[in-house]
């Protein structure tokens, strides 16, 4: 969105002509923002990104992103693509862009990529990583950064669960009331849940989303991990198609975008979906 009320829309549109596109790598702290998309009321990732590039190449600029995120969710990959009225050297347009960026946005890397790239619809798969702080009390330092469970999780117990969600699945029974996604049947290629000291990490890798999905699966494996539910329960959840009994939609904070799937023929460095990175946070 601009001063003058303009705000952009998650479309595919013909191009008129051909400028040169350009691919960023994003990553932000999602605490201030009321998510990715562009709107008229609230500070969002979008806004925020499109401003600062705009500002350094003098004219308005557009951008369109690999996948949205939703308010206080974090991403330490998020790709967009973006086409200039000029060339400039790589290197350029991350100093550039930063510098005009707040701390909890900075542009990783960029790369000149072929008009038909799309940010969105060339990613074959994306990684989500969600991190759960257990421990009896609370952490200020962890606040922001993952969702807090005080009751000890099992988290053996979970990873066993979540097997069940591997391939291809409905997966309405994990769906927000609000999805607006054409189909609730996605392809999951991994999921892993592993114990980082205070720390239970979810790593999930699928095509493509449904909205809290990621989210609302979290919740249910904090089910079976506090041993209210069976290690079988996900597995049952997937064949009744019903958001209604599955768990609560969990904390929007320990969800993090991770990593974005491209074919090697784009050139676009290789995504790092390790979640140990994630300790060094």
């Amino acid at each position: 969105m601009y001063p003058s009320g303009t705000v952009a829309q998650e479309v595919v549109e013909p191009r008129v002509c051909i400028m040169p596109r350009i691919a960023l790598g994003i990553q932000y702290d999602g605490t201030p923002f009321q998510g990715w998309q562009s709107q008229v009321h609230g500070l969002t990732v979008q806004d925020t990104l499109q401003t600062a590039l705009s500002q350094f190449a003098t004219l308005p600029l557009f951008v369109q992103c690999a996948g949205r995120t939703d308010a206080g969710v974090h991403a330490l990959s998020q790709v967009v693509h973006v086409d200039v009225p000029f060339e400039r050297d790589e290197q350029s347009w991350i100093r550039g862009t930063n510098a005009f960026l707040p701390e909890t946005i900075a542009v990783q890397w960029a790369k000149t990529v072929p008009d038909d790239f799309h940010a969105r619809f060339d990613a074959f798969k994306r990684t989500y990583h969600y991190v759960i702080y257990n421990h009896p009390t609370r952490s200020p330092i962890w606040a922001n950064r993952a969702g807090w469970f005080h009751r000890q999780l099992n988290a053996e117990k979970m990873n066993a669960a979540a097997q069940a969600l591997i391939g291809e699945h409905d997966f309405s029974a994990f769906r927000a009331s609000q999805c607006q996604a054409k189909s609730p049947i996605k392809t999951m290629h991994s999921i892993k849940v592993q114990r980082m000291g205070d720390l239970v990490v979810v790593s999930v890798t699928a095509n493509a989303f449904l909205h809290h999905m990621v989210r609302n699966i979290v919740g249910s494996l904090i089910y079976v991990g506090m041993g209210k539910q069976e290690v079988d329960w996900l597995g049952f959840l997937l064949t009744q198609n019903n958001r209604n009994l599955s768990a609560p939609t969990f904390s929007a904070s320990g969800l993090y975008l991770a990593a974005i799937h491209y074919d090697e023929r784009f050139g676009l460095p290789l995504p790092n979906d390790d979640a140990s990175a994630l300790i060094g946070l």
